[in-house]
């Protein structure tokens, strides 16, 4: 019955607490603040708590979606699988593709921010030079592709030490904006309103950029295969991820409102979050938050990593890409063809990107771009849901509300972000956007035509599948690893 060729990943790896850790560095909370508050800011003013308020609500539809999913079908490939098995094969590769292709754009995107922080706690002027920066964010890069093809232990030990400073750091900071006293402006609930938005275009521009805060808590999905009860596990922790996240974006986007003037906010784009910790604490407050946004940065590379080799290995097990993709090293249990095959590719658009002015304006429009392809995919798993669990719907209202309604509201927004953002976008982010996309079609009719399995699927249907009992983490059931395409038991 198993398509499955050779060895799989290690199974029973992972535990709740770690999967929890690896969501919540998925969503970089400490990069997204530095890299975006000031564009949001700068997009809808005094309304940026409330765009990122009114976007947790779809995007926790979302997390509710891949969490009823992963109960029913444990896949390294995730939405590439499940949007496959329920709406149709072909949008679930073209589901699978959007994440390989965001995440491959965001990688390069994300390496440079590593290195100018890295060389910002040294001196500030160094994080100006580029080609230093180009250097130092490809040496990072290199270290967290180590981590990565080491195993998924090794991967989560990391991940719990950068991501423990940074979070302790951010909650240290949250407590102290609270009792901060003086303050550029008061504190009002008409924040979280919407009378600040411009209308409903104003609407979707807030919601376009806080909808991809959020992005990255889905790695959990992406290690399915790899965690103790991850019929339970994976799910809970993408919730519980999105939860924590929500609350550290909203604090640090009041307190940026709170304490710092416009003009200040302004002038700082990229180095908003220092300039609030400066003001908070003076001397060491900066340095501290600093240190906070270059090991998130330096983090979600890892859960990226994660993300885009766990489902290249999906598609080179079922036979949609290369199958060399899907083989499994003798020792570590890691993908190690796709992380070598995306760490090159990544390493060599990085360089080129910083090498050439012309391509750094392009990879500009290229980050603009990871927003329509992540509302396709987080889209249809949206929809997937829906069609996976329509018998059952009606059984409960659990089971109406969180895995029918609450994800088909998250799908329906996602897609009006896509639709909305198209009007607003540069034609050159549109272009890399859906071109990105479209590039995927030839390896998908190619593979369609060679006969892999993955296009005759068994179709996922959630009163057939048998939902896992609940296991302790300490219990040492083994969870059922993968074992080709048909995992309903």
């Amino acid at each position: 019955m198993s398509n499955n060729r050779g060895r799989g990943l290690q199974a029973n790896v992972l535990g709740t607490f770690d999967t929890v850790v690896m969501a919540v560095a998925g969503s970089a909370p400490a990069y997204s603040l530095a890299a975006t508050t000031a564009v949001l800011v700068g997009a809808v003013g005094l309304a940026s708590p409330a765009a990122l308020l009114y976007c947790a609500i779809p995007m926790l539809g979302i997390a509710l979606a891949f969490s009823y999913l992963s109960r029913i079908d444990v896949n390294a490939g995730a939405s590439y699988s499940w949007v496959g098995r329920t709406l149709h094969p072909f949008l679930g590769f073209i589901s699978g593709w959007a994440l390989v292709i965001s995440a491959t754009i965001f990688m390069v995107a994300g390496s440079l921010p590593a290195g100018s922080m890295t060389l910002a706690l040294f001196d500030a002027k160094l994080a100006d030079n580029t080609a230093l920066s180009t250097v130092v964010g490809a040496l990072w890069f290199l270290v967290m592709l180590g981590v990565v093809l080491g195993g998924a232990r090794l991967t989560v030990r990391a991940q719990l030490l950068m991501s423990g400073v940074e979070l302790g750091i951010l909650a240290l900071f949250a407590v102290l904006a609270v009792l901060h006293t003086p303050s550029a402006r008061a504190f009002d609930w008409s924040w979280l309103g919407f009378s600040h938005f411009d209308g409903i275009g104003g609407f979707a521009s807030g919601a376009l950029l806080a909808a991809f805060y959020y992005w990255g808590w889905d790695v959990t999905s992406n290690l399915s295969e790899e965690t103790r009860n991850s019929r339970r596990t994976t799910g809970l922790a993408g919730l519980i991820g999105v939860g924590i996240v929500f609350l550290l974006f909203e604090v640090f986007t009041i307190a940026v409102n709170v304490i710092l003037t416009s003009k200040q906010i302004e002038e700082n784009d990229a180095n908003v979050l220092a300039v609030l910790g400066e003001e908070i604490w003076p001397g060491w407050g900066g340095k501290l938050l600093v240190v906070s946004v270059m090991l998130s940065t330096i983090a979600t590379l890892e859960t990226t990593l994660i993300q885009v080799t766990r489902s290249l290995f999906a598609m080179g097990r079922d036979r949609t890409m290369p199958s060399a993709l899907g083989r499994v090293h003798r020792t570590w249990n890691t993908p190690w063809v796709a992380i070598v095959v995306v760490g090159a590719v990544a390493l060599a658009m990085f360089i080129a990107s910083n090498a050439l002015g012309s391509v750094g304006e392009i990879l500009s429009d290229a980050i603009s771009a990871i927003g329509l392809q992540i509302a396709v995919y987080y889209g249809l798993a949206g929809l997937a849901v829906v069609v996976a669990y329509r018998k059952m719907l009606l059984k409960s209202a659990a089971n109406f509300v969180f895995g029918g309604l609450w994800p088909l509201f998250g799908a329906l927004f996602m897609f009006w972000i896509f639709v909305e953002s198209l009007g607003q976008l540069s034609g050159a982010a549109i272009a890399i956007g859906l071109g990105g996309l479209a590039v995927g079609l030839v390896p998908m009719f190619w593979y369609w035509r060679q006969g892999s399995d993955y296009y005759r699927p068994a179709k996922l249907d959630a009163t057939r599948a048998v939902e896992a009992e609940y296991v302790p983490d300490g219990a040492g059931v083994p969870s059922r690893p993968h074992e080709g395409l048909p995992t309903d038991f």
